[in-house]
């Protein structure tokens, strides 16, 4: 894994990914930024990620993931089609630093996932205030699936029920359950309970309207439908 920009968000990246037994590579043009001692366990290359010279013996062709992480969405823009289209890298994920800029972080500009830092805090503030409702947390725009939230009221459908006796939509998946800061994989038998945080995959805005009315305290054919839209 590849990662553009040793600033603050880039380092807690990489920080993350390494406790997680991944191998990451940080690519960094400042010298000033390169701290080895802070990560030693990451490669560190001092090279201009947006200089395809620079990239040509850096083995991006090797890496499953790039990771534009850098202050600058015009780097982070060139940086995510360099590494789709002159490494071929599969999954690229770019940091939005200005909302304005959101439009331009597409696949057009080799852009699978796009991270905006204000739209994430707006899809969690209203998370906290509106429990209950289907929050979309991302969306991938090479796939239009959607990770979305919500958070069982004690009146929703399907407290009580096993997620096995739970008929799903079409077009969707539980991942995970969050209970008490514990990550529990959602298996047949696990029973839902009040407060549970349940995270799924949709990949239609029919799938995720009916999670809304099978998740929420909404009836069935009432359903809201997410909070926020295109969060990520």
């Amino acid at each position: 894994m590849a990662i553009a920009g040793a600033g603050k968000v880039g380092r807690s990246i990489a920080a993350e990914l390494l406790e997680n037994g991944s191998e990451v590579m940080i690519i960094e043009r400042d010298p000033n930024k390169i701290r080895r001692d802070a990560l030693p366990a990451a490669e560190w290359l001092l090279a201009d990620a947006c200089e395809l010279s620079s990239l040509d013996g850096a083995g991006l062709d090797r890496c499953a993931v790039m990771v534009a992480a850098t202050g600058d969405d015009k780097v982070n823009l060139v940086v995510s089609l360099l590494a789709k289209t002159e490494f071929g890298v599969p999954r690229v994920v770019a940091r939005v630093n200005h909302p304005k800029n959101e439009w331009l972080f597409t696949d057009s500009w080799g852009v699978d996932v796009a991270v905006s830092a204000p739209r994430l805090l707006t899809a969690l503030v209203e998370e906290a205030v509106s429990v209950g409702d289907l929050v979309r947390l991302m969306k991938f725009r090479q796939s239009d699936a959607s990770l979305v939230e919500l958070t069982l009221t004690a009146n929703a459908p399907v407290v009580g029920l096993r997620v096995g006796d739970v008929d799903l939509p079409p077009d969707s998946a539980l991942v995970v359950i969050l209970r008490d800061g514990h990550a529990i994989v959602p298996s047949a038998d696990c029973a839902l309970e009040p407060g549970d945080e349940v995270l799924a995959v949709a990949t239609t805005s029919e799938a995720e309207e009916s999670l809304a009315a099978l998740l929420g305290a909404v009836p069935a054919g009432a359903a809201r439908g997410p909070v926020t839209s295109d969060t990520l």
